[in-house]
């Protein structure tokens, strides 16, 4: 990525209030690098195998599996999250067992790895010698020289034409059409790449960035190079995954932004690094 300006923030009021899309403001990034995809289960296996680092997941014995896709015992379901029911609490499911402990990463090779927290995302990087985006460096890389765009290839979805993400398609969060081909999460190098060579900027799974989040935090942010806030528990997710429906979570846009403890993982959330 060269080093450059771009408008960062939400130009078409999509987003909610309390996401903090706007006001949009103009940023400088310095140049960087980054993943042409999200980290696969493949790459996260070499760095498990190289340090014999155990996720927060694993540490904790359990994580959160979207219901429909829920492989376990039923002795295994510690049961749903309040206000979202479709969020089934399952031990043993982690980044190896997906679904949970009846599930495994047969033919998920090249799919992004799951269930790693913002925590887990740091080890990785530091293995790695990478470093979590920032979120200008997310946007700047999503939006690929298109500025005020919802998506990385325009305004509109333009399903008929053949789906360019990862979503929900159908009555949510019952019954999945899967016209764009999945349920849950998708080869990495699944429909096409931005016009930056990135693959799935949005849909598929969440992508943990380095900032802490805070929903005001545009309204100061500095023009160069910004960083995120100073304090807060949250850590910035963007993307959106496989579970986003208009319906329901409009989140698979440029501008779009969400967040979660750093300890959270979670069936629909990955990450991609940069360089330091």
């Amino acid at each position: 990525m060269p080093a450059g300006y771009f408008d960062m923030g939400d130009s078409h009021r999509d987003g909610l209030n309390a996401d903090g899309e706007t006001p949009v403001h103009r940023v400088f990034t310095d140049s960087y690098s980054i993943d042409a995809t999200t980290v696969t289960n493949t790459a996260f296996t070499e760095f498990v195998s190289a340090t014999g680092y155990r996720t927060e997941a694993e540490v904790f014995g359990f994580s959160a599996v979207f219901h429909l896709a829920v492989q376990a015992h039923p002795s295994d379901l510690i049961g749903t999250a309040a206000g979202t029911p479709w969020w089934v609490g399952v031990r043993g499911a982690d980044w190896r067992h997906p679904h949970g402990r009846l599930s495994g990463l047969d033919n998920l090779e090249d799919h992004p790895v799951v269930h790693v927290s913002w925590n887990d995302a740091l080890a990785y990087c530091a293995w790695a010698d990478r470093a979590l985006a920032t979120e200008a460096q997310w946007e700047r890389a999503a939006r690929a020289g298109r500025e005020h765009m919802r998506y990385p290839w325009g305004d509109e979805l333009d399903a008929e034409n053949g789906w360019r993400c990862n979503i929900w398609q159908g009555l949510f969060p019952t019954v999945n059409t899967l016209e764009d081909g999945a349920l849950t999460t998708a080869p990495v190098r699944s429909y096409e790449p931005n016009a930056w060579g990135l693959w799935q900027m949005v849909g598929n799974v969440w992508e943990w960035c380095a900032d802490r989040f805070d929903h005001d935090y545009y309204r100061i942010s500095p023009e160069m190079n910004p960083k995120g806030p100073e304090q807060g528990s949250q850590r910035s997710i963007r993307g959106g995954s496989y579970l986003c429906h208009d319906s329901y979570c409009n989140r698979y846009r440029n501008a779009a932004r969400s967040s979660n403890t750093p300890d959270s993982s979670m069936g629909n959330a990955g990450f991609r690094t940069v360089s330091p």
